[in-house]
């Protein structure tokens, strides 16, 4: 018979959002998860993350979310199946994702939220300028940062630089400052989802270069491609250990 208390239902969620982060972290770059520890003594970014949050909730998710349309097996079928392919690479569960027409904000692709309700938007033109191949690994970055909780403090810096007037003055300059240090590192990790997600460093590098990624960052993602973790999801296992890519890494975005 089927269980329909609540509270267990919670309780298994909770388990299986723990277990997508534990996921997460075994491919997480350090000095992304090392800043984030940082970040949460950072008054002014603690600041504006609360100011975002209600923000979203109130007013930016509606406004953007209105003119688009949620993606299914029948809807936008080709993001779907590359999104479903993604959260069964990763080990998460599907993510929301939906397909919009409206311009946002200059950028095609952002996933903004809380980092328990998320939602990934897909302009409509982003999927002509991909193979379906590099879709894959271009909605397996939002699912990185959805499975290693970027995307509250993402969504703040998504808000700060395109509704700054909304945010107290004293707080926007800090905060920026903050977040955009800490995007750098968050990229990393990102970009590691991506590969994991396509399974093709060729494709990866591809589809990160497409949306502006440096050199350092390209050069990054090879790395992670010669890590034990890389490597060992094919049945391997040889390479780099996670401290010694994750060195090489620093030293190579000096």
């Amino acid at each position: 018979m089927a269980n329909f208390d609540f509270h267990d239902y919670v309780e298994r969620r909770k388990g299986a959002r723990a277990a997508e982060i534990r996921e997460g972290l075994a491919y997480a770059y350090a000095g992304d998860r090392r800043i984030l520890r940082t970040l949460d003594r950072v008054r002014p970014v603690q600041t504006a993350l609360r100011a975002a949050v209600e923000l979203w909730r109130m007013r930016a998710r509606a406004e953007l979310l209105g003119p688009a349309v949620r993606v299914s097996a029948t809807v936008q079928p080709e993001v779907h199946g590359a999104a479903l392919e993604c959260a069964a690479q990763l080990h998460v569960g599907m993510p929301a994702v939906f397909v919009t027409p409206a311009p946002i904000e200059e950028v095609d692709l952002c996933t903004l939220g809380s980092d328990d309700e998320a939602a990934i938007l897909v302009h409509s033109s982003l999927p002509d300028q991909l193979s379906p191949r590099e879709l894959v690994a271009t909605l397996g970055r939002e699912l990185g940062h959805m499975q290693n909780r970027h995307v509250a403090l993402g969504t703040t810096l998504y808000l700060l630089r395109h509704a700054g007037e909304r945010f107290g003055r004293w707080t926007v300059r800090p905060a920026l400052a903050a977040l955009e240090l800490w995007e750098r590192r968050a990229e990393i990790t990102a970009d590691r989802a991506a590969l994991i997600a396509c399974r093709d460093l060729d494709v990866a590098s591809s589809a990160i270069g497409k949306r502006g990624a440096s050199e350092g960052r390209r050069g990054a993602l090879a790395l992670f491609a010669q890590s034990r973790y890389y490597t060992g999801l094919s049945g391997e296992a040889t390479g780099l250990s996670p401290e010694e890519c994750d060195a090489r890494v620093a030293e190579l975005l000096k």
